[in-house]
């Protein structure tokens, strides 16, 4: 079968290499002049399937209230008026509840379980290397009341056989050294030891070569337009560089997937939440994290990436704005400085932004589009890096026609379909980025 995958980065890039190894013919479309240059270019680096969470939890709604009054706050809701965050902001209200809290989460990690083992298979048999390090991630709690509220995740990793580890101050301490002098900024932690780190970007350029090894086109710097479609069905996409059709099409366009298929009556409940990073040369390898470090006041992950600290975190809700704040840069560096004060110079430091597509559930889509040969695989939010292998596997084995090895009927479109189509015969968005 003939495919075309819109979009190169760790989720297109991944899913164009596995429909390649099941015999498909597929051609990537980008406009970036390389894989993996936006959301997937500089990532926190973790690769964290026991904490794949839903954003939208108990509590939530009052906890954003008091960020809003925090100097170094985790979530930052820029006040411009935007019809469509305030639909997303609506429906990810409506999943504060314990009931849909514990259902999300729980997929979530049947996912991200799932994809930790495709990525597994994937390093085997590529023998990439992107700084890779297997020795699991710390969640931080600086207050008792954070150990205590572990409880209701706890539970989740049990009931879904997640190893894990409740830990004390000196218990935080022999997992990550680094932290001694801030040994008494710390309540106690949550260690998962099968979690991984690695950097992204390196993963998805080389995963890119090897997908060009097996026969992977791919169109760079090409602009996409709009899909044409005929008879329910898509039979093109229009861009910079003129109409490529195909049997099938993958939409893995991260935050920009809903502009491409507005037109087209489908409303996909994915919406840009920007995130921050810095990248920080090591100086003092005694003091750095051996893996990751979740910083739960904060919620930024603390990772090590060979010779370079990365570190991520904070949801600003603002749109396609891709401004950097130098706000945000202070709280990275407060973060990082506060925990594992000294490891790297920050004089150094590169400051960076993405844009993660979030749904308001928190499950990425993956799987079928209300329309015949139109297929997604988008919304991942913070977690593409985690679920890429996994959600790529997923939807090859769905385009092939096989059974997939995980249930995964919860993870497509229709548990928001009955809300969001409104059929057309012909698709012509405003332009999409690639």
């Amino acid at each position: 079968m003939k495919v075309v995958v819109l979009g190169s980065g760790v989720i297109g890039t991944t899913t164009a290499y596995q429909l390649a190894r099941h015999g498909h013919e597929v051609t990537v479309i980008d406009r970036q002049p390389a894989a993996a240059m936006e959301t997937s270019f500089a990532n926190a680096g973790e690769i964290s399937p026991g904490y794949s969470a839903p954003w939208a939890a108990p509590g939530i709604p009052m906890k954003a209230l008091k960020w809003m009054f925090m100097e170094h706050a985790p979530l930052i809701i820029q006040p411009r008026p935007d019809p469509e965050k305030i639909r997303w902001m609506t429906q990810m209200l409506s999943n504060c509840t314990t009931k849909a809290y514990q259902t999300n989460k729980a997929r979530m990690v049947r996912l991200a379980e799932y994809s930790r083992d495709c990525l597994t298979d994937l390093r085997a048999e590529t023998g990439l290397s992107f700084d890779e390090r297997q020795q699991g991630t710390l969640q931080l709690f600086r207050t008792q009341k954070q150990v205590d509220g572990a409880a209701k995740d706890i539970e989740v990793l049990r009931e879904g056989g997640v190893p894990f580890e409740v830990l004390d101050v000196n218990g935080c301490l022999a997992a990550e050294p680094g932290l001694a002098d801030a040994r008494h900024k710390i309540a106690g932690g949550l260690r998962l030891p099968k979690d991984e780190t690695g950097d992204c970007f390196k993963f998805t350029q080389g995963l890119a070569a090897k997908a060009a090894n097996l026969g992977v086109t791919f169109r760079h710097g090409v602009s996409i337009d709009h899909m044409i479609t005929e008879a329910g069905r898509i039979t093109g996409v229009a861009t910079s560089e003129g109409l490529f059709t195909a049997d099938a099409f993958v939409l893995a366009l991260g935050s920009y997937s809903p502009r491409l298929v507005k037109s087209l009556g489908i409303k996909l409940p994915v919406y840009p939440v920007k995130g921050y990073s810095i990248t920080v040369p090591i100086t003092d390898a005694e003091r750095a994290p051996i893996s990751t470090v979740m910083d739960e006041t904060h919620k930024i992950a603390i990772t090590r990436l060979g010779d370079r600290i990365r570190v991520g975190g904070m949801a600003e809700i603002a749109g396609f704005d891709l401004s950097l704040s130098e706000k945000r840069k202070r709280t990275l560096v407060h973060s990082v400085e506060d925990l594992f004060g000294g490891a790297g110079d920050q004089s150094q430091a590169s400051f960076w932004c993405g844009l993660r597509p979030m749904t308001p559930d928190g499950t990425p889509i993956v799987g079928r589009s209300p329309i015949a040969n139109l297929f997604l695989n988008t919304g991942h939010g913070t977690l593409g890096w985690t679920m890429a292998a996994g959600s790529a596997r997923v939807l090859s084995d769905i385009i092939s026609g096989r059974a997939t090895e995980i249930e995964s009927r919860d993870l497509g479109f229709s548990r928001y379909e009955k809300a969001t189509r409104r059929p057309t015969s012909l698709g012509r968005p405003a332009p999409a980025a690639a």
